[in-house]
């Protein structure tokens, strides 16, 4: 399998070409163990710890076998966060992008009347959290009729998180005749028990070799009181000069100091934590990943959406109490076969933590001294000529299918009649285009959005300005959102 990559899965030219698009090339264990036996609809359960490529390896086979002309939801994904439903939006939409899958985000801290709109549109995966989940079926404002697929991802975070219940309610919604996938780090007997109640013989998976915390990444910890670490930071960041890093803290306040410390000395960063808008909180997650500024300060909250495959280095400035935590921190660096560093703090109450933290991964972090004076005035002029520089030095490369995506507005949708079918035969009509070069349309009530493939927006634009759809002759332009 890993000669020949995603040729030897017999997938659709679609699909292929997103996979070719996004730069898949290898399948990772996960994908190649798991793939070939979701297009056979089985249920399984699968052990696989955090960046290891299992959104792909469920989404592959998810995209592949949706029926784009069914125009209620076939997919159902629950994610214990909101940063994870996101990124497990982004993935499946870029998957999926030449089906034209439509996928949907639901979870809290957003308008209940805004996702109920959203849900009444064409969406062939939903994907959310619980508790919001929870509120639509309560009202009535989901579909779940036609959910042939349904995956649990994080399933043991799910269950720290108190959210088992949850998950019991909305699986007691769905279909019988479903295939059921669940994913977790580790199998706690409260999600062996589901995978027992609600799966029809599942297939059970195990990767073992994602421990990649001694083979990709580097690891390393610093002895500090409390009240030096600010300093040891500023002296760590100057000699290991990051191309990008994620800085976790334990608290909303300390994410805000640490952030105040580093903005004062010209740091390009940025912080997430839970106490932020969920917008503000994805605006800040999307510029990180489009390299505008280098560090991120952030909770655990952030470690469980952020997909991003070049992050250098990441520092526990608080050493997490949870050994799952230390896991899915460091998970975030060393990923896609890339080399990482991941750099603790631990002040002597922390030291229980490190104790046990090292017998769950099986080896001793090894302790560092202080940097020097020398050394820090040596690697100072490096660090300085970066900070300057602001941007990372190399953006995550963006993949071909975004770059050649034009998304267009148009100043009419449910309430002009339109339907996605009159503009795709319109827009099929204009020279050069065809419906292929068609990509996800979302129809509103005053308003469509369009996404134009393949490098034709500017064509499609200029040519629509002076064309009619069903009679309407409709304002066009660039869309201003995503």
């Amino acid at each position: 399998m890993s000669e020949q990559g995603f040729k030897d899965y017999k997938l659709s030219e679609e699909i292929t070409r997103a996979l070719d698009d996004l730069g898949y090339q290898q399948a990772t264990e996960v994908q190649s163990k798991v793939i070939s036996i979701a297009l056979e609809r089985k249920d399984m359960t699968v052990k696989s710890h955090t960046g290891s490529g299992k959104t792909a390896a469920y989404g592959i086979p998810i995209c592949e076998m949706l029926e784009w002309d069914e125009n209620r939801p076939q997919a159902l994904i629950l994610t214990p966060t909101r940063e994870l439903a996101d990124q497990v939006k982004q993935d499946i939409m870029n998957i999926g992008r030449y089906k034209r899958i439509k996928a949907t985000a639901i979870y809290g801290k957003q308008p209940m009347a805004r996702q109920k709109v959203q849900l009444q549109q064409r969406n062939h995966v939903i994907v959310g959290t619980p508790g919001r989940l929870i509120d639509h079926i309560e009202k009535q404002t989901i579909d779940l009729e036609q959910i042939k697929f349904l995956v649990i991802d994080e399933a043991d975070e799910m269950l720290n998180m108190g959210f088992i219940e949850h998950v019991e309610k909305i699986i007691r919604e769905l279909p019988q005749d479903r295939m059921t996938m669940l994913f977790s780090a580790t199998l706690p007997k409260d999600v062996e028990n589901l995978c027992h109640k609600y799966m029809s013989h599942p297939l059970d998976i195990e990767v073992k070799s994602e421990a990649r915390t001694i083979s990709q990444v580097e690891h390393s910890i610093y002895s500090v009181r409390d009240e030096n670490k600010l300093n040891l930071l500023r002296d760590v960041t100057i000699v290991e000069n990051p191309d990008n890093c994620i800085i976790f803290c334990r608290t909303q306040v300390r994410v805000e100091v640490v952030f105040k410390e580093l903005n004062k000395h010209g740091y390009p960063c940025g912080r997430i934590h839970g106490g932020m808008e969920q917008d503000d909180r994805s605006k800040i997650m999307n510029a990180f990943k489009e390299g505008e500024f280098r560090y991120l300060i952030a909770t655990d909250v952030a470690a469980r959406g952020i997909d991003i495959k070049n992050i250098s280095h990441v520092i526990n400035y608080d050493f997490p109490q949870e050994n799952e935590s230390y896991v899915h921190r460091t998970g975030r660096t060393g990923r896609a076969g890339h080399s990482g560093t991941a750099i603790s703090f631990a002040t002597p109450t922390e030291e229980k933590f490190v104790s046990n933290v090292e017998r769950y991964i099986g080896f001793e972090i090894p302790k560092r001294n202080n940097p020097s004076k020398e050394t820090i005035a040596r690697t100072s002029p490096a660090f300085e000529a970066k900070i300057r520089n602001g941007r990372t030095v190399k953006k995550e490369r963006s993949s071909r299918s975004n770059q050649e995506v034009l998304k267009l507005y148009f100043n009419g949708g449910k309430k002009k009649k339109i339907r996605a079918v009159d503009f795709v035969g319109t827009i099929a009509k204009i020279d050069g285009v065809s419906a292929d070069d068609i990509g996800i349309i979302t129809i509103e009530d005053k308003a469509s959005y369009v996404d134009i493939l393949n490098g034709k927006g500017r064509l499609v634009l200029d040519k629509m300005k002076d064309t009619t759809i069903k009679g309407k002759l409709l304002k066009v332009q660039e869309a201003n959102r995503k």
